[in-house]
């Protein structure tokens, strides 16, 4: 019953998402509502790395925020039974030694430059990077791409710079926005952190279909 509308729409293809492994990296604003999307998708086993505990000021936009205090994943792991929590920080080390084997599909909900250029390099394939997803009002602006045809993003540009100086060259999926920034504070909203999200989780379900 709870997945009967989901294999009304994907069918025999609907095996693919219960057999997928999904790792989430970073759950706040984006990753959130990418988790809470897959959860409600089907998708067999999905895996969230944070290190973060909830503040007052995640509560106008994170799922689970009104845990304030407790650790992010989990929290998040305790309201979607089956989700598996990593209580790490993510740093370069991290990306480094962690094995992504296992992982078909990896989402990049963090904020740190030289994280989000460590997975790029390890992970290409397997890769959708979020990128900025705050400042912004306007959903309708949230596009995805390659990290090499972003564009008014300024996390987008930081990290192909950071890409081209290590002669990396390869693509890999991003959801950006190409809506200028409306504030130089770190403003945001729901309608857009959120929206990011579920680019994230759309994107990682059409990647699962696309494999033989």
């Amino acid at each position: 019953m709870r997945f009967d509308r989901v294999k009304l729409l994907l069918k025999d293809d609907f095996a693919k998402l219960q057999n997928a492994k999904v790792l989430i990296l970073g759950a706040g604003g984006v990753g959130g509502f990418a988790i809470d999307c897959l959860y409600r998708s089907g998708v067999g086993k999905i895996v969230i790395v944070d290190y973060d505990r909830f503040e007052q000021s995640n509560q106008n936009r994170q799922i689970g925020s009104e845990a304030l205090g407790e650790s992010k994943v989990k929290y998040l792991a305790s309201i979607y039974p089956g989700v598996e929590p990593i209580s790490q920080k993510i740093d370069i080390n991290w990306v480094e030694s962690f094995n992504f084997g296992e992982f078909d599909v990896i989402i990049d909900a963090v904020d740190d430059i030289v994280v989000k250029v460590a997975l790029a390099k390890r992970v290409h394939k397997k890769l959708i990077m979020a990128l900025g997803a705050g400042r912004r009002i306007d959903s309708s602006k949230i596009e995805v791409s390659t990290i090499w045809k972003t564009h008014t993003d300024a996390l987008a540009r930081r990290v192909r710079e950071r890409l081209k100086k290590e002669r990396f060259n390869k693509n890999f999926r991003v959801v950006f926005s190409t809506e200028t920034p409306r504030v130089k504070e770190m403003g945001s909203f729901v309608g857009v952190t959120g929206s990011f999200g579920l680019f994230c989780c759309s994107e990682a379900i059409k990647m699962i279909l696309e494999e033989n």
